[in-house]
């Protein structure tokens, strides 16, 4: 069983940043692909963030060059950097595991285990 917790999500205005975390629990936690989604109201989960254990990494088109995702295997944490933010990044955002590797339009039912989710809010 995996068990994640995700933080760092808040309200900034446009143009802001802020860090995400997913901290886990499981001792191989290190040997997951792990992914940062998002969800607005009234729109469909996207994955915008993966890594891999190798530190690979894949990104959604709409958050290229200004999200960077990254992870610290030591302290079992994934993190999610967002710069310049937009309004349009405004969405409750969860960290997931696959337990199997990362991969472009990869089936969000490949990644079994959910955080609870983390609430960015980007203001005009």
């Amino acid at each position: 069983q995996v068990h994640l917790v995700a933080s760092g999500g808040g309200s900034v205005q446009a143009g802001g940043s802020l860090r995400l975390s997913c901290a886990a629990t499981v001792y191989t936690y290190s040997m997951y692909c792990v992914g940062w989604f998002r969800q607005a109201p009234g729109k469909e989960r996207e994955r915008v963030a993966a890594v891999n254990s190798d530190g690979s990494t894949y990104y959604g088109d709409s958050v290229k060059g200004r999200f960077t995702i990254s992870r610290d295997n030591a302290k079992k944490t994934v993190y999610l950097q967002m710069n310049s933010l937009k309004p349009e990044d405004t969405a409750m955002y969860y960290c997931a595991v696959s337990g199997s590797w990362c991969y472009p339009s990869q089936p969000q039912a490949d990644f079994r285990y959910w955080g609870q989710g983390t609430q960015v809010t980007v203001s005009t």
